[in-house]
């Protein structure tokens, strides 16, 4: 039995923009490949509507024209949201969230590599307590980065005062970023946010909170999105930042999540090694997804 190649938003619209003519087929395609993509039902309407007003506006029926239109609304949709991460702050303490199993703590080890690529002193506060394989994960993550850890002193300690012992280690020693690790899951929902509101206030009696940074597996997509809710509701999510954004297969979850959170993407991870994390540029992504 052949192999299924896995599906290409970019590839499906290469051949699509390769045709000789916009006709009704083009569109029924157009819309197949963006729901296939994850842009979602409500968004891939919108999109191909704003189109075909485009197309009637200009009385063009050439594919090129349409590829051109398609890639600058993308670019104008994902442009809307501030993309900048807010760092000025000294020290600027970032708290990154998200449930478990999404890349967080990778995450947390890229974040802190691709800041001191840009010369920032880093420090990652292991607040994840509630797991010792998650205070050794992130560990392993800052020594490959370059970054000084702070460990709990004992097991189970309360991770709000290791979040408190990251930022006197910062103002003790002028480290310009706070990283603080936090728990994916507890026992319950409701403890698991009183645990992140509690986390918050201890930091902001030292200092305010510069960024809070949602982390999301894109190929969960949606679903991904629906788990992460309650982070939205609660944490006071500033940023987004999406892992495993390998291929275009849920690239549409992109411009979704943005649509439907109102909280811009800051970072965006393509692979698996410590340089894979990047900031998040409207234009490039437009132009790699469309062409």
């Amino acid at each position: 039995m052949a192999e299924r190649t896995p599906f290409s938003l970019s590839g499906a619209l290469r051949g699509m923009f390769q045709r000789q003519s916009i006709d009704a087929s083009t569109w029924e395609e157009l819309e197949d490949a963006l729901l296939k993509a994850d842009f979602g039902p409500a968004v891939t309407e919108d999109v191909v509507a704003e189109l075909r007003a485009k197309v009637a506006k200009y009385q063009t029926s050439d594919p090129k024209d349409l590829q051109r239109m398609l890639r600058e609304g993308m670019e104008e949709r994902l442009s809307r949201f501030d993309t900048t991460l807010k760092l000025s702050d000294r020290p600027a303490v970032v708290l990154v969230v998200g449930v478990n199993g999404v890349g967080k703590t990778t995450t947390i080890g890229k974040f802190a590599k691709f800041l001191g690529v840009h010369g920032r002193s880093v420090v990652i506060g292991a607040a994840d307590t509630f797991r010792a394989a998650a205070v050794e994960q992130v560990a392993t993550w800052a020594e490959r980065a370059g970054a000084a850890v702070v460990r709990p002193q004992n097991h189970g300690q309360d991770p709000a005062s290791v979040a408190f012992q990251t930022i006197e280690y910062a103002q003790k020693n002028g480290t310009e970023i706070v990283i603080i690790d936090t728990a994916g899951r507890l026992q319950t929902k409701s403890g698991l946010m009183d645990e992140l509101t509690k986390i918050r206030r201890v930091i902001e009696k030292q200092v305010p909170i510069a960024e809070v940074l949602l982390v999301l597996d894109a190929t969960t997509g949606q679903n991904g999105l629906a788990q992460a809710e309650a982070f939205i509701q609660h944490a006071g999510v500033t940023g987004l930042v999406l892992t495993k954004l390998d291929g275009s297969a849920k690239a549409g979850f992109v411009l979704a999540v943005q649509e439907r959170t109102g909280i811009p993407i800051k970072l965006v991870g393509q692979g698996e090694g410590i340089n894979d994390l990047t900031g998040f540029t409207p234009h490039v992504f437009a132009q790699n997804l469309v062409g």
